[in-house]
């Protein structure tokens, strides 16, 4: 364990010999930014694949009281129960992205020739709700099962994990900041997927959050083959909630629209389209 210990100080991470004792053990298991570090860092000290250590880990464990995290309650007020995201983070949900909150979001959205989408690009500015947070879940759902990711490109981040299920048509992104962050630093993650044809055309695209934004932007792009009939913003208070505060929005010369929410309250914010003739 000494030696152990040594090499990860080393690395520039400190955990001492008691703590290593305990996680082989089991008396204990890593949970925090740093301590899911240390496990990283030891797959490569002891050459093993990566997430071979990791994959053994259990869910967190609660401490007290078991009631809901202040994350998922926050989600759940937004989500609903067993809902999509939920049912692809699984264990994780309880735990969803606790240690970060956005403060920016801007998704540009893609459509193809057909008017189903393409490309959703997304660039999320994140600020640390405690010290240690040093990654981030994104979950992405599309219209059907022929919707499927093709490729995925981070820009701004490393990509740690990419898991498509295709029963729940959903893409989960663990994305790493390269860094871990002090409380209330920000960093910024960018990333692009790429995406197979629907069966149907795109009718709207939404971003869900579960606390306040101080600014969202969605811009969407059409193909000048598929062009929408009229655009309309609108908001949710829940998702499958029916949408209120509907407005049209216009399209400029680039067969683009957009919807800019600064203050954004929790809830959904779309922009959905009509493809054929205005009524």
């Amino acid at each position: 364990m000494e030696r152990v210990s040594e090499r990860l100080r080393t690395r520039g991470i400190a955990v001492s010999q008691a703590t290593l004792s305990s996680w082989q053990r089991g008396r204990s298991q890593p949970e925090r930014a740093r301590s899911l570090r240390a496990v990283e860092v030891l797959e490569e000290i002891l050459e093993l694949p990566g997430g071979a250590l990791r994959s053994l880990l259990g869910p967190r464990r609660p401490r007290g009281r078991v009631a809901p995290a202040r994350g998922e309650s926050a989600a759940l007020q937004v989500l609903g129960k067993d809902s999509v995201v939920e049912k692809a983070l699984g264990e994780r949900f309880r735990h969803f992205n606790q240690e970060t909150g956005s403060l920016l979001i801007h998704d540009v959205v893609t459509l193809g020739e057909r008017g189903t989408l393409s490309n959703l690009t997304t660039t999320n500015v994140l600020r640390a709700s405690r010290a240690g947070a040093d990654r981030a879940l994104f979950v992405l759902s599309f219209d059907d099962e022929q919707a499927e990711p093709l490729d995925i490109r981070v820009t701004s981040g490393r990509l740690g994990e990419a898991t498509y299920l295709k029963g729940l048509k959903s893409l989960v992104l663990e994305i790493h900041f390269g860094r871990e962050l002090a409380k209330l630093d920000t960093t910024v993650v960018s990333y692009a997927v790429d995406v197979s044809p629907s069966r149907e055309p795109a009718t709207h695209y939404e971003r869900w959050s579960r606390a306040n934004l101080h600014e969202y932007l969605q811009q969407v792009f059409f193909h000048p083959d598929a062009l929408p009939s009229g655009c309309r913003r609108y908001f949710r208070d829940q998702v499958g909630s029916p949408p209120r505060g509907q407005r049209p929005i216009s399209m400029n010369d680039s067969h683009s629209t957009h919807v800019l929410v600064s203050r954004c309250k929790p809830g959904v914010h779309g922009v959905a389209w009509d493809f054929g003739a205005p009524e």
